[in-house]
C-alpha cells in the first residue's frame, strides 16, 4: 500500500499537484509563518521594556533600555531620572516582567504540545492533573507549616506534586504497553476530582492565615517574583520549549493518524510519554512560582493556529512567544489597572479565557454540525 492510499484510508485528503505550476499557497503560508514569528519576536522585548517602566514610578522605555545597556557594559542611553528608579527596575520590575515572560512561554508551549500529543484542540495542561497536583502540594505545605527548604518549600512541593501527579495519571492510563488518549483524559479528570477534594479538606483544616495564603496562591500572582525564581524557571522553560520544538515534525505526522505515523517510523508511545513529561515540567515550573494561571495554554495555541495553520514546527515556538507576550500584558494590567491595588493574575486570564473557550466550543460545534 502506498503512503497516499494509507493516508486516504485514514480519512485525510491528499491534494494533487498540478505539473508546471508553483505552489503559490505554500509560499504565502511560509511568508505568514515567518512574519508571525518575527512580529512576536519583536513585540516581546518591546512589551518587556514598556511593562518594566510602568507602575507607581513611571520610567520611559528609553531610560529602561539605557539602564539595561549600562548593566551589560554598553554606555549608551539615559539612566532612569526618577527617584529610586534604578532600584525599582532591578529589584522589583525586571525580575517580575521576565518571570511573566518565561511563565507565559512555558504555559503557551505546554498547551500547544498537549493539543498535539492528544490530538484534541480543546486540551489544556490542567486536564492531566498538573495544576491540581501542584495546588495540593502547595496547600499541604502551607496548612502544616512545613519549612524544610525555607522560602522555597511551597515552590518545591508544588513542582514535585504537579510532576508526580502527571506521571501517576500516565501510569494509570497505560495498559498492555499502550496508552489510549481517551483513557488518559478520563483518568486526568478523575485525578483532578480527587485532588480537588484533597485541596478542600486541606483548606478546611487550615487556620485563617493559612487559608488566605492558599487562596492567594490559587488566584495566581507574580508579586513575589525574584531573580532566583527567574534563574530556576527560565532554564526549565527554555529547555522544555526546545525539546517540544524538536518534537514538531513527529507531531505533524501523528496528526495524520496513529497508523500513518507508525507507518512513517514514529514511535507513538515514546512520543506521547516524552510530550507528557515535557508538559508536566513546563507547567509545574510555571505554576509552582506563580500559582494557578488558566487558559493561557488554551487561548494562545488556538490564536496561532487560526493565523498560520496547524504545523507544529511553527505552532510551538509561536505559542511560546505568544504566551510570553500575553502574560507580560496581563501582569501589567493586573498591577496597574487599579491604583495601589493588584488584581489576581489567574482571575484576569480566566476573565479573558473563559469567554474565548465558550466561543471556541460554539465555533467547533457549528463547524462539525453537532457533538453527537
Amino acid at each position: 500500500m502506498t503512503l497516499q492510499e494509507d493516508m486516504t484510508r485514514e480519512g485525510h485528503t491528499v491534494p494533487a499537484k498540478t505539473p508546471g505550476k508553483p505552489d503559490v499557497s505554500g509560499k504565502k503560508g511560509r511568508g505568514r509563518r515567518v512574519t508571525l514569528l518575527v512580529a512576536l519576536g519583536v513585540a516581546l522585548p518591546v512589551l518587556i521594556l514598556v511593562a518594566a517602566g510602568s507602575g507607581q514610578v513611571d520610567i520611559p522605555p528609553g531610560q529602561v533600555l539605557g539602564s539595561v545597556l549600562h548593566r551589560l557594559g554598553i554606555p549608551i542611553g539615559d539612566l532612569p531620572t526618577a527617584a529610586q528608579g534604578e532600584n525599582a527596575l532591578w529589584i522589583v520590575r525586571i525580575p517580575r516582567v521576565l518571570m511573566a515572560a518565561v511563565t507565559g512561554a512555558a504555559l503557551g508551549c505546554a498547551g500547544a504540545l498537549m493539543q498535539g500529543v492528544f490530538g484534541n484542540p480543546l486540551a489544556e495542561p490542567g486536564v492531566i492533573g498538573v495544576s491540581s497536583g501542584a495546588a495540593v502540594g502547595a496547600a499541604a505545605v502551607i496548612t502544616f507549616g512545613l519549612t524544610g527548604l525555607g522560602n522555597w518549600t511551597v515552590v518545591a512541593a508544588a513542582f514535585v506534586c504537579g510532576l508526580l501527579t502527571t506521571l501517576a495519571v500516565y501510569a494509570m492510563a497505560r495498559a498492555n504497553g499502550r496508552t489510549e488518549v481517551v483513557t488518559l483524559l478520563l483518568t486526568g479528570i478523575a485525578v483532578n476530582a480527587v485532588a480537588g477534594a484533597a485541596l478542600g479538606l486541606l483548606m478546611f483544616l487550615s487556620s485563617n492565615d493559612a487559608l488566605r495564603s492558599i487562596t492567594s496562591w490559587q488566584l495566581g500572582s507574580l508579586a513575589g517574583s525574584t531573580w532566583d525564581a527567574v534563574y530556576v524557571v527560565g532554564p526549565i522553560a527554555v529547555v522544555g520549549c526546545l525539546v517540544a520544538i524538536a518534537l514538531g515534525r513527529r507531531l505533524d505526522l501523528l496528526a495524520l493518524g496513529e497508523r500513518t505515523a507508525r507507518h512513517l517510523g514514529v514511535n507513538v508511545e515514546r512520543l506521547r510519554f516524552t510530550g507528557i513529561v515535557v508538559i508536566a515540567l513546563l507547567t509545574s515550573a510555571a505554576v509552582a512560582f506563580s500559582g494557578i494561571i488558566s487558559f493561557v495554554g488554551l487561548v494562545i495555541p488556538h490564536l496561532v493556529r487560526m493565523a498560520v495553520g496547524p504545523g507544529h514546527r511553527v505552532l510551538l515556538p509561536a505559542s511560546a512567544l505568544g504566551g510570553a507576550c500575553l502574560l507580560v500584558v496581563a501582569d501589567l494590567v493586573a498591577r496597574t489597572a487599579v491604583p495601589y491595588q493588584e488584581l489576581p493574575l489567574g482571575v484576569l486570564t480566566a476573565v479573558v479565557g473563559g469567554p474565548f473557550f465558550f466561543w471556541l466550543l460554539r465555533r467547533t460545534r457549528a463547524r462539525s454540525g453537532g457533538w453527537g
